[in-house]
């Protein structure tokens, strides 16, 4: 940030009330409004040399040849970290977020509720983060034959979330094998996140494996349960390890985000250059570099904001993306937030999303009773 430590009252409630004006009326700001609208009594002279000032710090640039200034990425993030003043959610906002992210639905609509919400409140664009399955935990497994080989499981997480999974097997089973499995993995794994239990199980598998390769070994006149100095896993276990593996896969893996109005940000001046248009929305189709940037998220605690090229996502030059992660049983398991043009109402985007990000949690979390 160079010198502004050095800035004075003055040349801050300058720099302040020049980017308040920028983002209500989106048009560079000349001396006469600073003038009109800071209330610091000062001349035209004295007000061009603090903008002066300001521009060689890199907080404030002219654009083209317009005698009026704008706040540049620079001026806009000590204006949000330094002199914004957040304003309260207005209450018939705060009554349509805890409306619209009821406790009685499910999750996945809650996600998407969420995404909707963020962005017909802000109408700019509401993105939510899935939960990251890595960090959900399983409470109860079951198996159910279909035909031949294709076995439904069904699984239960958080102890409200029912997934459902067809997996192939290796060779039929009857319905009492399929409920040893079940009961198996039940007794081992109940209780531990999802990641947990598919590290365990490829432990199991691999321990399995070298175990079998030492029946060609010292270890062939060994009794059955006895190989390599442990207990062996007898055939049911084995087959229910491998269902588990089948049924925890992550090769299908499920769109990571929900994003809900980017078509707004095609309302925005800055926003409408087709070429900066069309990069975003390659962006959003393509999805990597998006959920990167959210990934970095759930890292924070509270309310991030990246701003312009801060994101260092080339597409994300012209935006700004405030962000909140939400959290289930005091574990953070997701991120939500709002995407807009870097002139945004920070002082009102800020809010929606720590609030929404505490809602979402207290909705998602089955222990929870009225949120906020």
């Amino acid at each position: 940030m160079g010198n502004t430590q050095f800035l004075n009252e003055r040349s801050l409630q300058l720099l302040k009330t020049l980017v308040e004006r920028y983002i209500s009326d989106g048009q560079p700001v000349g001396s006469r409004a600073l003038s009109k609208d800071s209330d610091l009594n000062l001349s035209p002279a004295t007000i061009r040399n603090v903008m002066a000032d300001l521009e060689d710090l890199g907080l404030v640039h002219s654009p083209h040849t317009s005698a009026g200034r704008v706040p540049t990425v620079s001026g806009y993030r000590l204006f949000v970290d330094t002199l914004l003043t957040v304003k309260p959610m207005e209450s018939k906002d705060l009554t349509r977020l805890h409306q619209g992210l009821s406790l009685n639905e499910d999750s996945s609509d809650m996600i998407g509720a969420a995404s909707r919400l963020l962005s017909e409140l802000t109408q700019m664009a509401g993105v939510v983060t899935l939960p990251k399955r890595e960090l959900v935990c399983l409470r109860h497994i079951e198996f159910l034959s279909l035909s031949h080989t294709r076995v439904l499981v069904i699984f239960v997480t958080n102890e409200q979330e029912v997934h459902n999974k067809i997996i192939h097997t290796s060779k039929v089973f009857s319905p009492a094998e399929l409920q040893q499995a079940a009961n198996y993995l039940n007794s081992i794994y109940s209780g531990r996140s999802l990641d947990a239990v598919r590290k365990a199980v490829l432990k199991e598998l691999q321990e399995d494996q070298e175990r079998m390769t030492n029946l060609s070994g010292t270890d062939l006149h060994l009794p059955e349960g006895c190989r390599a100095g442990k207990p062996d896993m007898n055939q049911g276990m084995l087959d229910a390890v491998k269902m588990a593996q089948l049924a925890f896969d992550q090769d299908n893996k499920k769109d990571d985000y929900v994003l809900t109005g980017e078509t707004n940000l095609m309302g925005f001046s800055e926003l409408s250059d087709m070429e900066r248009l069309k990069n975003l929305f390659e962006a959003f189709s393509q999805k990597q570099g998006v959920i990167h940037l959210l990934d970095q998220c759930m890292k924070a605690d509270g309310v991030q904001i990246f701003i312009g090229e801060e994101s260092g996502y080339r597409a994300f030059d012209h935006c700004s993306l405030v962000t909140s992660s939400y959290s289930v049983s005091d574990e953070v398991v997701g991120v939500l937030g709002v995407i807009g043009p870097t002139r945004m109402a920070y002082e009102k985007i800020i809010p929606f999303v720590d609030v929404t990000a505490k809602l979402l949690g207290a909705a998602l979390n089955p222990k929870s009773t009225t949120p906020l």
